[in-house]
C-alpha cells in the first residue's frame, strides 16, 4: 500500500476555477430575465453555481436599476438648492407671522366689538348712514 499520490491525482482533487466572458454572463442573465430558463435550470445547463449566477444577475441584470434613484447635478446646483431652501424657510416664517398677526387683529376687533357693542367690520354693499 503506497501513500504516494501522483500529480494527476492531485490535480483531479483540486477545485477548478473557471473564467467566463462578459458576453456569456450577459447571455445567461438575459435568458433568466426573459424567462427562458430559471436560475436552477441555468445552473444545470451551463454548470455554473447558483451563487455565481446571482452575482451576475446583480451586476449585469436590469433589476439593479429599478430601485435606484440617479441624480444629475450641475456645478453650483447644490449651492443654489441650499439658497432656495433658506429662502423658502424665510418665506414660511413670514407667512406664519402674517397669519398670527391676522388672528391677533381679528381677535382684537372681536373683543372691541363685545366691549363697545359696535360693529367695526364694514359690510360690503351697505351705505353709510347720514
Amino acid at each position: 500500500m503506497s501513500t504516494y499520490i501522483s500529480n494527476s491525482q492531485k490535480r483531479s482533487r483540486q477545485i477548478q476555477n473557471y473564467r467566463y466572458s462578459a458576453a456569456f454572463k450577459q447571455k445567461v442573465v438575459t435568458e433568466i430575465e426573459e424567462g427562458v430558463y430559471t436560475v436552477a435550470e441555468t445552473e444545470r445547463i451551463y454548470g455554473v453555481t447558483r451563487a455565481t449566477i446571482y452575482v451576475w444577475l446583480r451586476r449585469f441584470g436590469k433589476e439593479h436599476l429599478i430601485n435606484r434613484t440617479v441624480r444629475v447635478k450641475m456645478r453650483g446646483e447644490a449651492d443654489r438648492i441650499k439658497e432656495l431652501e433658506k429662502e423658502k424657510q424665510k418665506l414660511e416664517t413670514a407667512l406664519a407671522q402674517a397669519h398670527l398677526k391676522i388672528l391677533t387683529l381679528e381677535s382684537t376687533i372681536e373683543s372691541a366689538e363685545k366691549i363697545y357693542k359696535v360693529d367695526f367690520k364694514k359690510k360690503s354693499g351697505t351705505k353709510a348712514s347720514e
